[in-house]
C-alpha cells in the first residue's frame, strides 16, 4: 500500500503544480481574481488544472480500491500511467488544444480500468 501513497502524493503534487501555473499566468497577463477569462494562455493552464482537479475525484477512490481488492502495486502503476498522460495532455493543450485527445484517453482509460476493477474485485470479495 505504500506504493498507493506515493502515487496519490505525486498526483496530488502535479496537481498543486498545476494549480501554480495557472497562478503564474495570471501574474503574467494582469488578470485579476476573481475574472476566469483573459488571456489564452491563461485559460488554457485553467482548464489543464480544472480538467485534473475533476478527474483525481474518480482517480483517488478508484486506486485505492483497486489497490485494496486487486493489487497495489498494478494500481501504483496505472495511476503513474495516470499521471504521465496528464503532463502530456498538459503539454499538448498548452501548445494546441486539438492536440489534447491522446494524452486525455489515456488517462481515461487508466481510470476505466481501476473503477471496473474496483467493482470486479469487490464483487469477488463480497461473493467469496
Amino acid at each position: 500500500m505504500e506504493a498507493l501513497a506515493i502515487v496519490t502524493a505525486l498526483a496530488l503534487i502535479q496537481l498543486t503544480h498545476f494549480a501554480y501555473l495557472v497562478g503564474a499566468q495570471r501574474a503574467k497577463h494582469g488578470i485579476k481574481a476573481p475574472a476566469m477569462t483573459g488571456h489564452t494562455d491563461f485559460e488554457r493552464a485553467f482548464r489543464v488544472h480544472q480538467n485534473t482537479q475533476e478527474q483525481l475525484v474518480v482517480l483517488v477512490p478508484a486506486l485505492w480500491m483497486f489497490g485494496y481488492f486487486i493489487d497495489p502495486l498494478w494500481s501504483a502503476g496505472i495511476g503513474l500511467v495516470f499521471i504521465v498522460s496528464r503532463f502530456l495532455y498538459r503539454t499538448n493543450y498548452l501548445s494546441e488544444p486539438t492536440s489534447r485527445g491522446t494524452p486525455f484517453l489515456v488517462g481515461f482509460v487508466m481510470m476505466s480500468i481501476l473503477v471496473i476493477g474496483s467493482i470486479v474485485g469487490a464483487t469477488m470479495s463480497l461473493l467469496g
